[in-house]
């Protein structure tokens, strides 16, 4: 498919996927929200400066009246007040696709982010996939084995991507399109009328919000995009996945923003380790162990989930807790017990915590996840009504990861460095969930892999002689192909470079596309 300027389509479109109903959605909200967009990215730089400068994040005293105020969130629809078990996966793979809807959750949420790596024909072929899975025509052969619907299946929920990824494969005026504008307008555009015929909407996660100013914009772009529809507002439901530490000092004001649209917040743990490794990056005393010691558990974690399930069921909205993401072994039943044990533990206290859901990678541990939600709702849809008084997180419980056990191993490097080139190269060709040594990596927990090693070097926990001899080692046990090495040049780039690049999907989908995808 190809249109004229000012609006260009770089790529090929043979399934008529880009629509120019949903082109024009698109452009509309390019051209009313760009600067705000590049303005609220100039405002996450400029923090940094003064983070870096040595400012740490408290609750905003401007906001003050909104989070004494008296007020709720709208309700949500009947398809989302029981939302126990939540399935993520990518919406190019049509495969993960089916089996998520067939799954068993209440919930899929399909993702044009961490977990996708976006390269045109998993754009396009996400957005086909959603469609004709909402339409219940999508199928797969493989063999001898087939795919399709079963008769019951997830309510669907849609991540496009952040505020800070564009969509290199569209211009609209000689610039790149955001990336989340492309795939909430595109799937909008596409299915709104569709979901309200079948009973359901347009549902949406939105990732990486660092303040309730980008939370209005959303909210401003769903109702610019319902207006030009003509469908009402409201319609829209958002999620809003916590996962930076600056988020988590405004959690009522993102729902307040958002309040009309709003589905609730997400304890996004694994971005959310990136992010306070990310914003105090140059602060010794929050540097943190290996990466398998960070659990949900130590003080800092704890503190930022149960702070929102309190913020949440204070005003209506659901909490939804973290991932687990391993994946089941055909093989090694010693590693499934032990690993499903704690998979049934951290459900667990999700559940006793108060959360209204959680979220899994894997159908397999869908029963697994139910079974401990089922034991406190019961019959119950969530424990909105749990308000969770007792809990009384202050900055400085947010803030205290020097509280973290642990410390830093050689194995620790190894594996960080392990997971980060291979997850890379995964990215490279076209995969954005890799199962890597018995769990579901993602753009999210490569982050943390890759800015580990950067906060090490920088404060000298690990010496970077050690670091290169790992990266050796580790290419050598890896296969002696292009796209490793593409990988390990990626992986070196925001791992051991002097200045921290801000997100290593910036850098890998630079390569991306040099490689043609």
């Amino acid at each position: 498919m190809s249109v004229a300027a000012p609006t260009s389509v770089l790529a090929p479109d043979e399934a008529g996927v880009i629509t120019p109903h949903a082109l024009d959605l698109v452009v509309a909200l390019h051209r009313e929200f760009r600067d705000r967009r590049e303005d609220l990215l100039l405002a996450r730089a400029e923090r940094q400066k003064r983070i870096d400068a040595g400012e740490l994040p408290d609750f905003l005293e401007a906001t003050r009246s909104i989070r004494e105020g008296d007020w709720r969130v709208a309700p949500v629809p009947a398809d989302l007040q029981d939302r126990r078990v939540e399935i993520t996966g990518p919406a190019g793979d049509r495969k993960m696709v089916i089996n998520a809807f067939n799954s068993g959750a209440r919930i899929y949420m399909a993702d044009f982010e961490d977990a996708n790596s976006p390269t045109w024909a998993n754009v396009v072929g996400g957005q086909q996939n959603l469609t004709a899975a909402i339409e219940r025509t999508i199928s797969l052969e493989q063999g001898e084995k087939s795919y399709s619907l079963n008769d019951e299946v997830a309510v669907l929920l849609v991540r496009p991507r952040g505020w800070h990824l564009q969509e290199r494969h569209v211009l609209v005026d000689g610039e790149h399109v955001s990336g989340g504008l492309f795939d909430f307008g595109v799937y909008l555009a596409r299915n709104a009328e569709r979901l309200l015929e079948r009973g359901s909407g347009p549902y949406f996660y939105l990732p990486k919000l660092e303040s309730h100013l980008e939370a209005r914009l959303w909210n401003d772009v769903f109702c610019v995009a319902q207006d030009r529809l003509g469908i009402p507002r409201g319609t829209i439901k958002a999620t809003v996945l916590i996962e930076t530490i600056l988020a988590a000092f405004e959690m009522e004001e993102i729902l307040y923003e958002l309040r009309e649209h709003s589905a609730g917040l997400n304890a996004g743990r694994w971005d959310y380790i990136f992010s306070v490794i990310k914003k105090f990056r140059e602060r010794p005393e929050f540097v943190l162990p290996d990466r398998a010691q960070v659990t949900m558990t130590v003080p800092f974690m704890r503190a930022y989930t149960e702070l929102l399930v309190k913020t949440c069921h204070r005003r209506g909205a659901h909490a939804i807790g973290g991932m687990a993401a391993f994946i089941p072994s055909r093989r090694d039943q010693q590693v499934n017990e032990v690993a499903l044990a704690r998979v049934r533990e951290d459900k667990h206290r999700e559940a006793g915590d108060g959360f209204d859901g959680s979220w899994v990678a894997h159908p397999d541990l869908v029963p697994v996840a139910t079974a401990e939600f089922d034991e406190v709702l019961g019959e119950r849809p969530n424990q909105l009504d749990r308000q969770r008084e007792d809990v009384a997180t202050g900055a400085a419980d947010l803030l205290d990861v020097a509280a973290t056990p642990g410390e830093i191993t050689e194995a620790g490097v190894r594996a960080n460095v392990s997971v980060g080139i291979r997850y890379v190269a995964a990215w490279l060709q076209g995969v954005g969930a890799a199962a890597i040594d018995d769990l579901m990596e993602d753009a999210a927990t490569a982050e943390i892999s890759r800015s580990q090693i950067w906060q090490w070097l920088r404060h000298g926990r690990v010496e970077r002689a050690a670091v290169e001899r790992i990266i050796g080692e580790v290419m050598a046990e890896l296969p002696d192909e292009p796209v490793y090495r593409e990988a390990r040049e990626v992986f070196e780039k925001v791992a051991l470079e002097e200045v921290f690049v801000d997100f290593l999907t910036l850098t890998a989908y630079a390569q991306l596309l040099r490689d043609g995808a």
